[in-house]
């Protein structure tokens, strides 16, 4: 007979022997009995980024991957937070839109020290990150630019509005616009510096006004600038909430028939103001692609297909240009994308009225928005 202490290290024996397949099935990945854990982290919350979670849930779904998708609502603080908590996780791969990626270097080597990085929407092209999916900014800031010609072509004084300059999106976009109405040649390296008048014979740039994503200055800032430039003719939106904000203040102020607005993006209201006469014209992106595009390239890395990668890292999605002309069949290809028939509801926001599609989570900075699919 077994003494205790022989039985008792018997046993030992025996649980060992028995957890080791457990513990090998546990930390070794199989292709076929384990999905890939993939995360995008967008810049911020807006209707955009609706748009774009559609897409990475879509691929999600038919590529079998989990997906969690988060945007923060305060900036670069919570950007970090909810990197570092999904590392922590131990996420198979990142697809982010840096805030601002000059000053967010550790970060991003972080995440490819740790992970996979690819960059989406917004790139960090002096970063470890493997490729970048979006659009050409600055082919569509020219694009943008074009709209604002032909909505004054005698010429005027026009006002940009951006939610922050420090993303690179920002930037050539803005770039883009002002080589184009002031008739450069393309340069994308070129930069004119927010704070100054820039004129040519026949149209004037007022200034650029940000407002880190905080929808009530946004429409300030259009306020603002209704009022302080009486000659004003053309407000051009280059973040997706910017140009409704403008056409509310417009509408405010009694001058939409005085001011033009230009848009980018496909808000709701944007794309309503153009089939009404309100607003020129917009330049969209495809966040959606940007979405569903991310999740299958993160997942083929995973699993290290690195043919994903063309050559000069760089996935485009081309932008377009809409207008009166083709503004509903469009519409009517981004609701059938997202699912999304219902009508627009109104919500407060800090004295603010900004409208949202209903049942969505608000565009509002106090919220931070988490979600998951295929978990």
């Amino acid at each position: 007979m077994k003494t205790c202490r022989e039985f008792i290290w018997s046993c030992s024996i025996f649980a060992t022997i028995f957890s080791i397949p457990l513990l090998s099935t546990g930390c070794n990945k199989d292709a076929g009995s384990q999905k890939n854990d993939v995360a995008y982290v967008t810049n911020g919350i807006a209707s955009f980024w609706v748009i774009a979670e559609k897409g990475a849930e879509q691929a999600g779904e038919d590529l079998g991957v989990n997906v969690e998708v988060r945007m923060p609502p305060q900036g670069v603080t919570d950007q970090k937070r909810m990197v570092q908590e999904l590392l922590a996780q131990g996420i198979d791969g990142i697809a982010i839109s840096p805030i601002d990626p000059a000053n967010q270097n550790d970060l991003l080597q972080e995440i490819a020290d740790n992970s996979i990085l690819i960059t989406q929407d917004s790139d960090a092209p002096d970063s470890p990150r493997e490729c970048y999916i979006g659009m050409d900014n600055y082919k569509a800031g020219r694009m943008c630019g074009e709209l604002v010609k032909e909505a004054l072509p005698e010429g005027g004084e026009i006002m940009l509005f951006v939610g922050r300059l420090g993303q690179v999106n920002a930037r050539l976009r803005r770039q883009g616009v002002i080589d184009e109405v002031m008739g450069r040649s393309d340069d994308n390296t070129r930069y004119d510096e927010p704070g100054q008048v820039i004129k040519n014979e026949k149209y004037t740039i007022l200034d650029t006004r940000t407002d880190d994503f905080d929808f009530p200055q946004g429409k300030a800032n259009a306020q603002d600038a209704i009022a302080k430039y009486p000659n004003l003719k053309c407000m051009v939106g280059l973040f997706a909430y910017n140009p409704p904000l403008c056409l509310e203040a417009v509408r405010d102020a009694g001058k939409l028939d005085e001011i033009k607005i230009v848009s980018f993006d496909e808000e709701p209201a944007s794309l309503q103001g153009i089939i009404d006469g309100t607003v020129v014209g917009t330049v969209v992106q495809n966040p959606y692609q940007y979405g569903y595009e991310s999740v299958r390239v993160l997942n083929a890395l995973a699993n290290g297909d690195k043919s994903v990668i063309p050559e000069n890292k760089i996935i485009h999605i081309p932008a377009r240009k809409i207008t009166k002309e083709n503004v509903k069949e469009f519409w009517d290809e981004l609701k059938k994308l997202t699912g999304d028939t219902e009508q627009k509801a109104p919500v407060e926001t800090k004295g603010e009225k900004i409208e949202i599609p209903a049942g969505k989570e608000s565009a509002s900075p106090a919220k931070e928005k988490v979600s998951k699919s295929n978990e």
